[in-house]
């Protein structure tokens, strides 16, 4: 009970944080760090930008992390894509038989393009 002229004090209540912008901005930067690990960060980094767009849609109060988990997944998407396809281009012309016809021929530009690639003896 309070007194007349009085008013009771109530604490403001706590902001909400938003879970699904939370793991986006986790996923994003797990995608953009597993880019180095042979593309590992493509998986994390495309659910990231699905959560991270769910959340944005929903309007949750916590957005920033949202938008973090946004920009950083597209990045990882973007990057992680370009250099596969580039990649992957490069393999096609490796296995280009008009010009390598011989398996040697193209094994010696696997060596070349990709000295990653190369097998211990």
């Amino acid at each position: 009970m309070t007194l007349p002229g009085y008013r009771m004090y109530s604490p403001p209540a706590p902001p909400r944080k938003s879970t699904l912008a939370r793991a986006s901005q986790v996923l994003g930067i797990v995608g953009l760090v597993g880019l180095a690990a042979c593309f590992a960060g493509l998986v994390p980094a495309i659910v990231g930008l699905i959560l991270g767009t769910v959340s944005l849609v929903r309007r949750d109060p916590d957005r920033r992390p949202a938008l973090v988990g946004v920009v950083c997944s597209g990045l990882a998407v973007v990057i992680g894509a370009l250099a596969l396809s580039w990649l992957l281009s490069k393999a096609a012309q490796c296995g280009d038989e008009a010009r390598y016809p011989d398996d040697l021929s193209r094994r010696g530009c696997v060596e070349r393009e990709f000295p990653f690639a190369q097998a211990n003896p």
